[in-house]
């Protein structure tokens, strides 16, 4: 069904009549008419979730050799809206979560600068303020991408849940570094947490000086602590390695560090063999979420959902395809669409019951799109483990069930072991 027809029917009351069969055949009992015969519960002082909502929670892949060093995923098929909730933002961990006493907080700038300095977290929240809405995706989502052959039980959290949007609340670096004074000749800043790995990434002057946040809130409250409380670096667009948490100083230098992080881990294997350093941005994504990998649906109208984002800007538009990859149909964008932020697409479709394989393809305001898994591996190695964000697949059988749709490449051979999600292919 296209948008023309869908909206018409929409406006002469069709919606009800597609959705009509099955809502009168609901049953329901006295429950959903019942009264309380008891007062409910009383005022608290923080808020809690319905017990009916618990089974949403992060994903932990049972591979995972430590539960210190590592990601969860964000359970992106069983969420709402564009704002990923606090409790269930995706976390990376390289030493686990430390516990740091706002009181006792510093924040230093040296090196490079003309005035070195240090700022408690009052400090900080005396400088003004802004609130941005930005995703953080770690550089290994999508990383079951790599397997081949493809996980059949994959889901849509699995696929893409190493990332989430939030709305963030800092400073900006810009005015920090402004205010110590940044000597000519500076290049490079290198931030560093206060974890137990001491975790360090180098981070070019330039983007630093745009639009990178010391950010100290995030969805209205204060950071979690497993988000960096009380003081995190966001770098818009950029891989989640480099915006460090728990920021306690940061070096002002003409050189990077060329740190663990950023030439054994987080550098990229490309087809030719060469390895590439610095891929910071952050290629354009999106995955339908419903339907989508291990849910079940019945024939009739449904509403085709998903999320897209890329570290190039806005999104331009997403493209959905029900014959892999012949002919494309434009969805619908729902407002507002911004730089560096999730944006939902939807699209009415009518199940006819016949088996069929969806496709979603996001572009943004620079021209990029997402490649196929074949375009992918071309220009990547199959032995790489970051900065995948090839087109996924997901295959619906007559019966209902959504699979992975993702074809398998070559050889049947499994991909690299390792991930930061913890799902080792090799097991």
């Amino acid at each position: 069904m296209d948008r023309r027809k869908f909206f018409r029917l929409l406006g002469a009351g069709g919606l009800f009549s597609l959705l009509k069969g099955r809502a009168q055949g609901a049953p329901w009992d006295e429950r959903a008419f019942a009264t309380l015969s008891a007062l409910g519960a009383p005022l608290s002082e923080y808020g809690t979730r319905s017990p009916f909502e618990e089974e949403v929670v992060r994903y932990i892949s049972p591979n995972l050799r430590t539960r210190h060093s590592g990601a969860d995923f964000a359970p992106l098929e069983k969420l709402e809206g564009v704002i990923t909730p606090n409790g269930l933002f995706f976390e990376r961990h390289h030493a686990g979560v430390p516990q740091v006493d706002p009181e006792a907080y510093r924040l230093v700038i040296h090196g490079m600068v003309e005035r070195p300095l240090v700022f408690t977290l009052e400090d900080l929240k005396r400088f003004p303020s802004v609130t941005r809405t930005y995703f953080i995706e770690c550089a290994g989502n999508g990383q079951n991408g790599y397997r081949n052959p493809p996980d059949p039980n994959l889901t849509a959290t699995r696929s893409r849940g190493l990332a989430s949007n939030a709305s963030w609340t800092g400073v900006p670096l810009s005015l920090l570094l402004k205010e110590a004074g940044v000597k000519p000749g500076a290049r490079w800043l290198i931030p560093e947490g206060m974890d137990a790995a001491m975790y360090t990434r180098s981070l070019p002057l330039d983007k630093a000086m745009e639009d990178v946040l010391v950010a100290y809130a995030q969805n209205g409250e204060a950071l979690r602590p497993e988000q960096g409380y009380p003081v995190r670096l966001v770098v818009p667009g950029w891989e989640g390695s480099i915006q460090v948490k728990w920021l306690r100083r940061i070096l002002v230098t003409d050189l990077p560090a060329m740190a663990k992080d950023e030439t054994s881990e987080y550098t990229d294997v490309m087809a030719d063999g060469r390895v590439l350093a610095f891929t910071w941005v952050m290629e354009p994504q999106s995955i339908i979420t419903y339907p989508s990998g291990q849910q079940q649906i019945k024939p009739g109208f449904h509403e085709i959902r998903g999320l897209a984002w890329s570290g190039h800007g806005r999104i331009t538009k997403v493209e959905i395809s029900f014959d892999e990859g012949r002919t494309w149909r434009q969805a619908t964008l729902e407002p507002p669409v911004e730089r560096y932020a999730f944006v939902r697409f939807k699209m009415p479709w009518r199940w006819d019951g016949k088996e069929v394989v969806l496709w979603s393809r996001a572009w943004d305001e620079k021209g990029n799109t997402q490649p196929t898994r074949e375009e992918f591996f071309k220009r990547w190695g199959k032995n790489n483990r970051y900065h995948y964000n090839a087109i996924q697949a997901w295959r619906i059988l007559p019966d209902g069930r959504v699979v992975n749709g993702d074809r398998p490449l070559g050889a049947q051979v499994s991909g690299p072991a390792g991930g930061c999600g913890g799902e080792v292919f090799d097991v």
